[in-house]
């Protein structure tokens, strides 16, 4: 994932790669500014009737800090100070300095990322049944953990969700309520991509007479 070529952190077999220094704090700035109300997204249909999405960042009746963010944001991705309107594309680069682009994840990258989270035991470790993962309680400098996903021989108490797997159990502790909204982001994503066919419904005969 990148916005404005501002690369989030990614994962291979040798491991984690750091997100861009300036990754994670575009992301604060846009949550707060979001939370603030002083975004706008909508769509805008030009003569030609070609869609656009635009970001409207607003200028007047919001408080200073508000206005600091919007100005810090604007600075990290390079974008035109004066610019009101602001294009919002699928692309790994923007264009031009009015656009923010942006280069999503695909449900498996997703997957890969949040798989290089689980505690692998030890003894799989060393029989290279798997490659290591995130350490938990081990901050990496560019990396943030986005789900924890616990494991151990015993059975866990008082687990969100939990699996046997080769004799080891994989769990999200239920009080872990990060983890949990990760998980069921990610369900919710499985649900949206889910293109498969449809069981018949039952048809619902209403008498007219």
């Amino acid at each position: 994932m990148s916005i404005n070529g501002l690369r989030n952190q990614s994962v291979s077999l040798e491991g984690f790669e750091p997100a861009d220094p300036e990754f994670h704090r575009v992301r604060e700035l846009l949550r707060e500014i979001q939370d603030s109300g002083a975004v706008q997204l909508y769509v805008k249909v030009n003569p030609d009737k070609q869609q656009t999405d635009i970001i409207l960042f607003r200028s007047a009746d919001i408080p200073p800090e508000v206005r600091a963010n919007i100005t810090e944001l604007r600075r990290l991705l390079h974008l035109n100070p004066d610019a009101m309107e602001l294009k919002l594309v699928a692309a790994p680069l923007p264009s031009s300095d009015t656009e923010i682009a942006v280069q999503t994840r695909s449900i498996i990258q997703l997957l890969a990322i949040l798989a290089a989270q689980v505690e692998v035991p030890p003894e799989d470790l060393t029989r290279h049944h798997a490659f290591p993962g995130f350490e938990t309680g081990r901050p990496v400098p560019g990396i943030v953990p986005e789900i924890r996903i616990q494991s151990a021989k015993k059975k866990p108490e008082g687990a969100f969700v939990s699996i046997n797997y080769r004799d080891t159990w994989f769990w999200i502790d239920d009080g872990d309520l990060f983890s949990k909204r990760s998980f069921a982001q990610l369900m919710q994503l499985f649900t949206m991509a889910d293109t498969g066919a449809r069981e018949s419904q039952p048809v619902l005969t209403i008498p007219t007479r």
